[in-house]
């Protein structure tokens, strides 16, 4: 998280000198803090999710129930996202304060086993804390990205300012920044998304005693995900267990989720009793 903000104020120095440094910390300090706040509200909100009572689906809420007494958590909000894609996510600034959601397609997609590997896998990542991290991750970048962007739109239509004006800004560094500067918020997002969801898979091992279960789920979503698309948004894609977005290349070269095969070979070792390697 400090060095997404160091990338920030740094940008913003580079192309508006002391007044863009200025700015770029005053985006850094109100995205945080919105973040912090709003975000579980922002993203469910944006996949239309509706919270569920207990009468329901009880057998739903029988299962969470028994899951955050092994992972020794409080009850999460528990919504659903009207959609086919078989897919899950949780959010919330802390643990007292975390939903889950899944889908209406994982729900009917996988067995009561695989559907409790995927529920502890969302609950370690609340343990975790990880519902916080990446969404600031998420939210700085797109800090990051914005301000590179209004940087393009300063150098298209600001070039008659003195240097002065300018305060110290340089405009080459400035354009060198505005290139680089969002591909290293999107790499050390994904670096932050990819190791906490190898820890979210053995922690949600743990927690359901049933580490084949959960690379059984992972194994089905995967070819599920592949059929059925989902209007994501990349900034949040990361958040679900299973990227929803599809597309080989260069879009697997840089997705938020570590290799499929190493995920369920991690937990296929651990079912069998062996270290994950790496």
């Amino acid at each position: 998280m400090g060095l997404l903000t160091v990338i920030l104020v740094v940008l913003g120095n580079l192309i508006g000198g002391q007044s863009g440094m200025l700015m770029a910390f005053v985006i850094a300090v109100v995205m945080n803090f919105g973040t912090y706040w709003f975000s579980d509200k922002v993203v469910l909100k944006m996949y239309n999710a509706r919270e569920l009572n207990e009468t329901d689906n009880p057998k739903l809420f029988q299962m969470i129930r028994d899951l955050t007494g092994r992972a020794d958590l409080p009850m999460p909000r528990i919504y659903l996202i009207p959609n086919e894609q078989p897919n899950a996510f949780a959010t919330g600034r802390n643990p007292a304060h975390a939903a889950v959601a899944v889908t209406e397609g994982i729900l009917r997609s996988l067995t009561p086993e695989q559907l409790r590997g995927v529920i502890s896998h969302e609950l370690a990542h609340v343990k975790h804390r990880d519902i916080l991290i990446g969404t600031v991750a998420a939210t700085v970048a797109g800090a990051i990205s914005m301000l590179a962007s209004m940087a393009q739109w300063g150098m298209m239509f600001g070039g008659g300012r003195s240097s002065s004006d300018r305060e110290g800004g340089n405009p080459i560094a400035g354009l060198i920044m505005m290139i680089v500067a969002p591909i290293a918020a999107m790499m050390i997002q994904m670096a932050i998304s990819r190791s906490r969801e190898f820890e979210a898979d053995r922690g949600g091992a743990e927690i359901s005693g049933d580490p084949l279960s959960l690379a059984n789920a992972l194994r089905r979503l995967e070819q599920k995900v592949a059929q059925i698309p989902m209007q994501a948004s990349p900034a949040t894609a990361h958040m679900f267990i299973v990227s929803p977005l599809t597309g080989g290349g260069l879009a697997k070269l840089f997705s938020t989720h570590p290799p499929m095969e190493e995920r369920i070979a991690r937990l296929e070792a651990m079912a069998h009793g062996a270290t994950p390697q790496g």
